[in-house]
């Protein structure tokens, strides 16, 4: 099958997305938009508009008027359970979609029946397997060091990639530390065949939220990042502000739940103090803020480089000792 680009899809990712690059844009409420997401697939990978903020909606449609190339969608479940966001992706040709935060089941066969490929974003083996009982045409596996929500008890990408990779045969796109070619070579050697960005995606030059958050990325080592809790079980991974040390000291989730509702002035007033940014532990690796299509090429080009010398490493094939 060809791919966005024309010719023969590199592996099932690329096949399903209709894309040549296996990289996928995380779909970051409020960020994930027309925008950055056409940046994203104009360099031949796959930009995710999120659904969930009435903006994200809007820009499903805006985005037509910035690339022809093949765009994605998120629909995070425990926000979003209105039907009608599936005749919204048809009428604007979005054919591939990552569903999250909740029971897979509810619009896999909807979405299906509307001729779209449903990937689940999942965080455990139990939801992995929950997912591919649904029927969704493929996984997100997310260890914990990724940002926003997340699992009290998860387990990190290095864990828990190779265990469900283990255990399903639908394809993968590994989530949670990527950021250049080593992590995503890593990732392909552990069961993935594709990877999915957002904190190095945050800080491109295309992403739209204020220099101040990008700078704070940039400046931030693999200590700057906190899990909060929201509540018994539920916790959230951001860049550790005065805000977020708040919230991590607090007895109430009440000022955590409060803190989001002014994550928009934190974002795009880069007021860093006005609330919490979901960032992954990978900002420690981030040091620049590039055009999103040079990460991406500098990844897929590199990721071959990353795994010849890795082959390099091992040395020649011997019997010795055996």
């Amino acid at each position: 099958m060809a791919t966005g680009g024309g010719g023969p899809a590199p592996n099932r990712v690329c096949e399903l997305a209709r894309i040549d690059i296996p990289i996928i844009q995380a779909p970051m409420t409020y960020i994930a938009g027309a925008q950055l997401a056409a940046a994203v697939s104009g360099a031949g990978a796959l930009g995710i508009i999120e659904t969930t903020s009435e903006q994200g909606r809007a820009d499903v449609q805006r985005v037509r008027e910035l690339t022809d190339r093949p765009v994605g969608a998120n629909i995070a479940l425990l926000f979003n359970r209105d039907p009608a966001v599936v005749d919204l992706l048809v009428a604007n040709d979005i054919r591939f979609v990552t569903t999250s935060a909740g029971d897979p089941s509810l619009f896999t066969d909807r979405l299906h029946d509307a001729g779209i490929t449903v990937f689940h974003v999942v965080g455990t083996l139990a939801t992995a397997k929950k997912a591919v009982d649904a029927g969704v045409d493929g996984l997100v596996v997310e260890g914990v060091e990724g940002g926003g929500f997340k699992n009290r008890f998860g387990a990190s990408t290095m864990v828990l990639l190779p265990l469900v990779a283990a255990h399903v045969d639908v394809p993968i796109v590994a989530a949670g530390g990527i950021c250049d070619a080593r992590s995503m070579a890593a990732a392909l050697v552990l069961g993935a065949e594709g990877v999915q960005m957002g904190t190095r995606l945050m800080a491109s030059a295309e992403s739209p939220v204020h220099g101040n958050l990008k700078q704070a990325v940039v400046r931030a080592d693999e200590t700057s990042t906190v899990l909060l809790p929201l509540d018994g079980k539920r916790m959230m991974r951001v860049i550790r502000t005065r805000a977020a040390e708040s919230i991590d000291s607090s007895t109430s989730f009440g000022e955590g739940r409060a803190a989001l509702q002014r994550v928009q002035r934190l974002y795009f007033d880069g007021d860093m103090d006005a609330s919490v940014a979901n960032t992954g532990q990978v900002a420690g690796r981030i040091e620049d803020i590039p055009p999103a299509a040079d990460i991406i090429k500098q990844m897929w080009i590199g990721c071959r480089e990353v795994l010849a010398a890795a082959a390099d490493r091992l040395g020649p094939v011997t019997t010795g000792g055996f």
